[in-house]
């Protein structure tokens, strides 16, 4: 059975593997979302040029029929599907031919996590702010006091609105454990890179002295210790979280003195995310990058063929059939040692004669960057606006910080 990508592959799928890596046998209840999705993906091509308006019209009409057809069905059969996304385009390919092919035409990660992390923390502490002063042992204070002046004095927002409540649940301290170990599952994604690219293999990256060691056996290593204390880290976080649930598992009305033993892991918690922060902050105004061995990785390695097959669909080929050309392309490349942009013209036109001179500026560095010309994508341009905007969503954040303490 034919594959999306198979024309960078000389050798067939083994068959058990192929069926164990599908993911359309549970997947397919993303159907009606991902027909959703691809009638609001041909809308952007038609406005960037890609389809024209009958092509869109063709297609959009094409997946109101699917969804009419396969919509409502529990577990549609498809072996030659291997997700959703593949079994839409099969159905389309079937109705409007190669213009279905066309439909799949198409850095600051860490600070999105981190500004989406302070928002969690941010939410816990709106969740939080109310006084439980006054709430009693159990059922509320006798004294008849006002709960709103003390939680004024005390710069909440307000009282707590049920005294048993109040007393009994800890729900706020699993919440803050749950954000902190999210917050903290990011910062071992961020150390996990790192260490990875200062290895010797890939080089991109000198760690910073300061915070490294060496090693007791080998005179020549430099030890990550840092970023590997960080990876470890997140041990702590998640057991804090789950020995609160356990902990609040099955209690009883109101307070039990089970609950004390939820300060440790809390205070605990928190005072190792501070300490993270602050060594990840230093270690990270410390680094240093080794620019032209970056260079050199990402020019090799055919990081630039969807940009090559990009250069194909401007020339009006379907994305899928380019994905085909240039993954055979990749294949010839290898056989021969080379690059994409070191294969002769004319073998290039062999497989395709949309291939012209051109095509090896289309592939450069640069413009493999550009290519991805879209909100979030890595053209230059498009990262400094949103470099811009990070800078200014974490300037607010700074301001709001300050004015609250």
């Amino acid at each position: 059975m034919k594959k999306m990508w198979e024309g960078r592959f000389a050798e067939t799928t083994d068959a058990d593997f192929d069926q164990w890596q599908r993911s359309f046998p549970f997947d397919w209840r993303l159907l009606r979302h991902e027909l959703a999705i691809s009638r609001a993906h041909a809308s952007t091509l038609e406005k960037a040029g890609v389809l024209t308006v009958v092509e869109s019209a063709a297609i959009a009409k094409a997946l109101d029929a699917i969804d009419a057809q396969y919509g409502h069905i529990i577990r549609p059969q498809d072996e030659a599907a291997e997700d959703v996304h593949h079994f839409v385009e099969r159905r389309l390919v079937e109705a409007v031919g190669d213009l279905g092919l066309k439909l799949h035409t198409a850095l600051l990660a860490y600070v999105e996590m981190a500004l989406r992390d302070v928002s969690r923390l941010q939410d816990c502490a709106k969740r939080m702010n109310l006084c439980p002063l006054g709430s009693g042992a159990v059922a509320g204070a006798t004294l008849a006091l006002d709960r709103d002046l003390a939680a004024r004095l005390l710069h909440f927002d307000g009282p707590t609105a049920n005294s048993m409540d109040a007393t009994s649940d800890r729900d706020f301290v699993l919440e803050i454990l749950q954000a902190l170990t999210t917050l903290g599952l990011h910062i071992t994604r961020f150390a996990e890179e790192i260490t990875l690219f200062a290895t010797t293999e890939f080089g991109f990256i000198e760690l910073p002295e300061p915070y490294s060691t060496g090693s007791s056996a080998m005179p020549q290593k430099k030890k990550p210790d840092l970023t590997e204390m960080l990876r470890g880290k997140i041990a702590h976080l998640h057991g804090a979280a789950a020995a609160i649930t356990i902990q609040l598992k099955g209690l009883p009305l109101a307070y039990n003195k089970d609950m004390q033993e939820m300060q440790l892991p809390l205070f605990g918690a928190v005072e190792q995310v501070r300490e993270m922060l602050s060594m990840l902050a230093r270690f990270t105004a410390a680094l240093r990058f080794r620019q032209e061995r970056m260079r050199a990785a990402c020019e090799s390695g055919f990081l630039n063929a969807m940009a090559a097959a990009t250069y194909l669909t401007r020339r009006g080929i379907p994305f899928r059939t380019a994905h085909g050309i240039v993954g055979h392309a990749v294949r010839l490349g290898l056989e021969r040692g080379c690059e994409l942009g070191d294969l002769p013209l004319e073998d290039l036109q062999a497989l395709s004669p949309e291939f012209q001179q051109d095509f090896y500026g289309a592939i450069t560095l640069r413009a493999t960057l550009d290519c991805h010309d879209v909100i979030g994508g890595t053209a230059v341009h498009r990262v400094k606006q949103a470099l811009a905007a990070a800078e200014e969503r974490v300037l607010a954040l700074v301001g709001e910080s300050h004015a609250c303490a």
